[in-house]
């Protein structure tokens, strides 16, 4: 994991995922607008396909788990 912290601190691949992201889904761009929500999205998602969760198991795992808390920047 710490790998793949070290990367989304690059602006420009964050920037780029979101550029390709809003090419597919507009409205994407709308609702998460700031660098730091986009941060935290796609570290949930990356988090959900790395360990392959279900939303439910990603949502229960990272209000529980202080590592994950912290990965994603939500605790």
């Amino acid at each position: 994991m710490r790998l793949v912290d070290e990367l989304l601190e690059d602006e420009q691949l964050l920037d780029t995922v979101y550029e390709a992201q809003g090419e597919r889904h507009p409205q994407s761009r709308v609702a998460v607008g700031c660098k730091r929500l986009r941060k935290y999205w796609l570290r949930l998602l990356l988090l959900k396909h790395i360990r392959n969760w279900s939303y439910d198991v990603l949502e229960r795992e990272v209000r529980a788990n202080l590592v994950y808390r912290a990965f994603t920047g939500s605790g």
